[in-house]
C-alpha cells in the first residue's frame, strides 16, 4: 500500500515547496492575470516549476490553483472553466512527481466576504469550492490544503465542500497577523478558536502560512502547539513584499535570515514545512538540507 503524507509526517518533518507566484512572475507571467489560466495555456512552465521544487528537495507540491475556486475565476471571466483549470493544474503536477512523493491541491481563499460583511451565502462559497476540490480529486491529487484563510465560516465552507467530493485528507491553514496582543487573523480569530473548530471537523494537520517571515511564524508555531497535538504546517513568507523601481516585487527576508530560524520552528512543533511567497527552489533546497 503507497504511503500517505500522514504517514510520513509521524516519521519524519515533511518538505512542501515554496511560492508558486513568485516563480510564475520569474517566467513573464503578466501582472493582474489569472495565473490558473497558465494549467492550459502554458502547461509546460508549470511542470518545470513542479520539477524545480522536487528537485530542491520537497516532498510534496501544492498545485497551481491558489485562486482556482469558481468566485475568483469568475472575476476574470472564467468561472465556467473552473472543473477544467483544477483538474489539469492537479494532472500536471502529478506528471512532474517522481515515485514516493506527493501532491496537494491548493485551495486559497474566494477573496470576498460572506453576509452580513458581504453579498454571498454559504452555500454559494460551497458550491464555489466543491467544483474546486471536484477538480483537483479527479486530476489526481493525494491530499488537499485549504490555505490562507481568514474568517473561519469561509474555512468551514470549503471544508465541508472539500469533504464532499472525495474521502482525500484535507488539511488547513490560515494566515495571522502578529499583534501586541498575540497572533490573530484579519477577521480577529486565534490560533485556539481555530484549532477547536478543526478537531470538530476530525482535520488530520493544520497550520499557517503567509503574511508572516520565518522568524514571526517560529514564534506562532510554538503558541500552536500549546492548543492542538496534530502534525503543524509552517509556511512563512520571505518577509514582506517590496516593489522595486522596475515594477518587479522582491521579498525583504534573504534566504541566510529565513532558514536560520526553521530549526526553532521544526523543534517548536513544525511537522509540515514549507515557504510561502517571496520563497523559491532556492529557499527550498536549504530547508531540505535542514531537514534531512
Amino acid at each position: 500500500m503507497k504511503t500517505s503524507i500522514l504517514d510520513l509526517a509521524k516519521k519524519r518533518t515533511v518538505l512542501l515547496d515554496g511560492g508558486m507566484g513568485t516563480e510564475l512572475f520569474k517566467r513573464d507571467f503578466p501582472m493582474g492575470s489569472c495565473p490558473e489560466s497558465w494549467n492550459t495555456e502554458k502547461p509546460e512552465a508549470i511542470k518545470e516549476i513542479h520539477k524545480s521544487y522536487f528537485e530542491a528537495g520537497s516532498d510534496a507540491v501544492l498545485t497551481n490553483s491558489f485562486g482556482g475556486n469558481k468566485i475568483k475565476l469568475s472575476s476574470y471571466k472564467l468561472g465556467k472553466h473552473c472543473y477544467k483549470l483544477n483538474r489539469a493544474a492537479a494532472e500536471l503536477a502529478q506528471k512532474a512527481k517522481p515515485e514516493g512523493k506527493f501532491v496537494g491541491g491548493s485551495m486559497g481563499p474566494t477573496g470576498k466576504f460572506l453576509k452580513p460583511q458581504g453579498e454571498y451565502s454559504e452555500e454559494e462559497f460551497e458550491a464555489a469550492y466543491f467544483e474546486q476540490a471536484r477538480g483537483l480529486s479527479d486530476g489526481g491529487v493525494d491530499f488537499l490544503l485549504i490555505e490562507t484563510q481568514y474568517d473561519l465560516s469561509e474555512t468551514l465552507c470549503a471544508l465541508r465542500a472539500a469533504k464532499k467530493t472525495s474521502d482525500l485528507p484535507v488539511f488547513v491553514t490560515m494566515t495571522f497577523n502578529k499583534t501586541p496582543r498575540g497572533y490573530f487573523t484579519i477577521m480577529g480569530i486565534n490560533f485556539s478558536k481555530f484549532a477547536e473548530k478543526m478537531a470538530e471537523y476530525e482535520v488530520p494537520a493544520i497550520g499557517a502560512n503567509c503574511t508572516l517571515d520565518s522568524k514571526d511564524m517560529t514564534g506562532l508555531i510554538k503558541i500552536a502547539r500549546e492548543h492542538t497535538s496534530l502534525p503543524l504546517i509552517a509556511q512563512a513568507n520571505a518577509g514582506q513584499p517590496q516593489p522595486s523601481p522596475d515594477g518587479k516585487i522582491t521579498y525583504s527576508q534573504p534566504v541566510d535570515d529565513y532558514v536560520k530560524y526553521i530549526p526553532e520552528a521544526i523543534k517548536n512543533g513544525a511537522g509540515i514545512i514549507g515557504g510561502c511567497c517571496g520563497t523559491d527552489p532556492v529557499y527550498i533546497s536549504r530547508m531540505a538540507e535542514i531537514v534531512r
